[in-house]
């Protein structure tokens, strides 16, 4: 039975790959391994195929953070708790037909992966568990296929419903959270009708009234008066300098002078 070590070197010329950092994708698909090497040296590597062996552990890709599929289906995993964290940009993981238990540790593995689309947990103890598949939704919400069976919106809507209850009871209350089956005195119904008010005003109320705001007059002077005493006033008042003496006229006269007289103007 060839190592893993062995098994990548066999890959590798197979496929007439000389140098590591040329590594995208890498298959180990059943070769019996009961454990792989660390992968660090692939750093680009993005799809990897290492199903149908035995692997109890995935503790080989500590710094594949490129790594977009990983396929680890029929082997004998259990736990894979610290080991997928880190691969946040993984879109497809195989994962069925393995030993895996303890779903909300799985399910904490998958948190940070955002593109996360295809994931296969079927035949695992984990899928066995009562609401399996809501709550598996509702941990990756960026899934769209789950054990080879789409994700549809009403899965959505009831896994949010199950598992953010507080948030939909707020959601519920406001107004754009629902659809509105009428107006809202079926909802809200007052204490006493409304009275309607009438927003068109009165004849009389009218600004600019002609009855109202031009009465009669005996004489055209008489209405002039009348028109310019309604116009607001402009008040003046300065000093009339005039009357007050220069300084060198106060020194030569023995006279007193008085304060100079304030003239007001008024202006309509």
């Amino acid at each position: 039975m060839a190592s893993s070590e062995e098994a990548i070197d066999i890959a590798l010329q197979r496929r007439g790959i000389k140098k590591d950092k040329d590594v995208e994708e890498l298959y180990l698909s059943n070769k019996g391994l009961y454990e792989i090497i660390e992968l660090k040296r692939f750093r680009y590597l993005k799809k990897l195929w290492a199903n149908g062996n035995k692997l109890h552990r995935i503790n080989f890709l500590s710094v594949n953070f490129r790594l977009s599929e990983l396929h680890l289906h029929d082997n004998q995993i259990s736990d894979v708790s610290g080991c997928l964290r880190q691969l946040t940009c993984l879109t497809v993981v195989t994962l069925h037909n393995n030993q895996l238990t303890k779903l909300d540790k799985v399910m904490k593995e998958f948190d940070r992966m955002n593109s996360l689309s295809v994931l296969n947990l079927f035949n695992n103890p984990i899928a066995q568990e009562p609401e399996y598949r809501l709550f598996v939704i509702n941990s990756i919400p960026s899934l769209t296929l789950l054990d080879r069976s789409e994700v549809t919106k009403s899965e959505r809507d009831i896994s949010r419903r199950i598992y953010h209850q507080v948030e939909e009871k707020i959601k519920d209350k406001v107004a754009f959270g629902r659809a509105s089956q009428g107006p809202p005195s079926l909802y809200f119904p007052s204490a006493s009708p409304r009275k309607s008010i009438s927003t068109r005003p009165g004849t009389g109320e009218i600004a600019n009234n002609f009855l109202k705001n031009s009465p009669s007059f005996a004489t055209p002077e008489e209405a002039v008066n009348t028109r310019r005493l309604k116009k607001s006033l402009t008040m003046y008042s300065n000093f009339d300098w005039g009357r007050v003496p220069r300084i060198q006229e106060r020194r030569r006269s023995e006279a007193q002078f008085g304060s100079p007289r304030i003239i007001t103007q008024v202006y309509r």
